[in-house]
C-alpha cells in the first residue's frame, strides 16, 4: 500500500466529455440541486426535532434517512462541483479513497434504514396493539445503530480490499467520482476477489432487503384489505405508497448499477444513473414524505404560524 501511494498521487476523473461552457452550466444546475437537497432534508430534520407529535419511530428513522441523504451527496458532490468550475478532472489518492468509503457506507446505511422503516410500518399496521411495545425506543436505537455500523463495516471491507491492489499505467477513471467498480478497472492486479465481494455486498444489501420489504408489504396489503376501515385504508395506503415510491427508485437504480452484467457500452448509462441517484433521490425523500404526509404538513404550518406570531 505504501509503495502504491508513493507513485500514485492522483486519479483523473474522465466524467462527461463536455465543453467549458457546458461544464459551467452544469455547475449552476448541480449546485442548485445540491442546495435544494440540503434545504429540504434540513427542513425535515428541523420539523422532526421541533414538533413533539413527530417524535415517533417512523419519523426517528426518517431523520436518519435525511442525514444519510445529505451525507451521501456531500461525500462526492463538492469535489465534482470544484472540478466543473475549475475545469479540472483530478482527485488525490487519499480523497478518492475517502470518497469510496463514504459513498459506499452511506448508500448501505440508506438501504438498511429503508428496510427498518418497512418493518416499522409492518408492525404499525399488522400489529397496532403491540406497536409501542415492539417498537420501543431501545429497539429503535438498536436498529438505527445497527444500520450505521453494518453500512460502514461493509464499506471498510471493500476499501481495504482495494488498497492492496497495485497500479500501473494512466489512472484514468471513467466516472465523475471515485465509484469503486470504475476505479477497480484502472488497477493492474487481480480484482476477482474485489468483484466477488462487491457482488456479495450487492446481494446482501439489495436483494435480501428488497425481498424482506416485498414480504412486509404483501402482509401489510393483506392486513389493510382485510381489517382496516375505509379511512384507515386510505391513511395506510398513503403512508405505504410514499415509502414504496422511495424504495422503488432507490433499489431499481442500485440493482442496475451493481447487479446487472457489466459491459463497456453501459458505462455512460451507469454514469447517468448515478447522476439521477445523487441529485434526485435525496430530493425525493423529503418531497414524498412531506407533500404526501398530513402530519409533516401540519407540523410545517404550525412552525410557520409560530414564526409569524413572533
Amino acid at each position: 500500500m505504501k509503495g502504491n501511494q508513493s507513485w500514485i498521487a492522483e486519479f483523473i476523473l474522465l466524467g462527461f466529455q463536455l465543453s467549458e461552457d457546458m461544464e459551467l452550466l452544469l455547475f449552476v444546475i448541480f449546485i442548485l440541486l445540491y442546495t435544494f437537497n440540503l434545504l429540504a432534508n434540513g427542513m425535515i430534520l428541523g420539523l422532526i426535532s421541533l414538533e413533539p407529535r413527530l417524535h415517533t419511530p417512523m419519523y426517528y428513522f426518517l431523520s436518519h434517512l435525511a442525514v444519510t441523504d445529505v451525507a451521501y451527496a456531500s461525500s462526492h458532490l463538492p469535489n465534482m462541483l470544484e472540478n466543473l468550475v475549475k475545469h479540472k478532472k483530478t482527485i488525490s489518492y487519499f480523497s478518492c479513497t475517502m470518497q469510496m468509503v463514504s459513498y459506499l457506507a452511506f448508500a448501505s446505511v440508506e438501504c438498511l434504514t429503508l428496510v427498518v422503516m418497512s418493518y416499522d410500518r409492518f408492525v404499525a399496521i399488522c400489529h397496532p396493539l403491540q406497536y409501542t411495545v415492539i417498537m420501543n425506543w431501545r429497539v429503535c436505537t438498536f436498529l438505527a445503530i445497527a444500520c450505521w455500523v453494518c453500512g460502514f463495516s461493509l464499506a471498510i471491507v471493500q476499501v481495504s480490499l482495494f488498497l492492496r491492489l497495485p497500479f500501473c499505467g494512466p489512472q484514468k477513471v471513467n466516472h465523475f467520482f471515485c465509484e469503486i467498480s470504475s476505479v477497480l478497472k484502472v488497477t493492474c492486479g487481480d480484482i476477482w476477489i474485489n468483484e466477488m465481494f462487491l457482488f456479495a455486498d450487492g446481494v446482501f444489501i439489495l436483494v435480501g432487503p428488497l425481498s424482506l420489504m416485498l414480504v412486509s408489504y404483501v402482509r401489510i396489503l393483506w392486513a389493510i384489505l382485510k381489517n382496516q376501515s375505509k379511512e384507515g385504508r386510505k391513511k395506510a395506503f398513503s403512508t405505504c405508497s410514499s415509502h414504496l415510491c422511495v424504495v422503488g427508485f432507490y433499489f431499481s437504480i442500485a440493482m442496475m448499477v451493481y447487479l446487472a452484467p457489466d459491459s463497456s457500452h453501459q458505462e455512460e448509462q451507469k454514469k447517468i444513473l448515478f447522476l439521477f441517484y445523487t441529485f434526485f433521490n435525496p430530493l425525493l425523500n423529503p418531497l414524498v414524505y412531506s407533500v404526501r404526509n398530513a402530519q409533516v404538513k401540519a407540523a410545517f404550518h404550525k412552525v410557520l404560524q409560530k414564526n409569524r406570531s413572533v
